[in-house]
């Protein structure tokens, strides 16, 4: 196996990686994994860019990198949306525990 062949497939085992961790909604795998890419993509755009690989192989990994770049984007909107509607949840029911114990505390004259 060359070198360049096994750097395509330290990026297919990384984009793997980012699957799951995105399926498992595991956002600190997810951060971890995030900061390899930079480095596994580097060495393959330099060989791409002095002719030493043929450019389909590195297109189909970016083309599906940005596929779950867009599915991780939008996992992410939906988990901070999420979070946002249970905070205002809880600032709901906080505010009707105070008017409660506000009502029940000063009884009426």
């Amino acid at each position: 196996m060359t070198a360049l062949q096994a750097q395509l497939e330290h990026l297919d085992r990384l984009m793997a990686d980012l699957g799951r961790a995105l399926a498992d909604k595991d956002w600190d795998a997810m951060a971890q994994l995030n900061d390899k890419v930079k480095p596994a993509v580097e060495p393959l755009m330099a060989a791409l860019e002095a002719g030493a690989l043929e450019p389909e192989p590195v297109r189909l990994r970016l083309e599906e990198l940005q596929q779950f770049i867009d599915a991780a984007d939008e996992s992410a909107r939906i988990a901070r949306k999420e979070a946002e509607d249970g905070l205002k949840g809880v600032n709901r029911n906080r505010s009707a525990a105070k008017a409660y114990q506000n009502v029940s505390s000063n009884p009426p004259k």
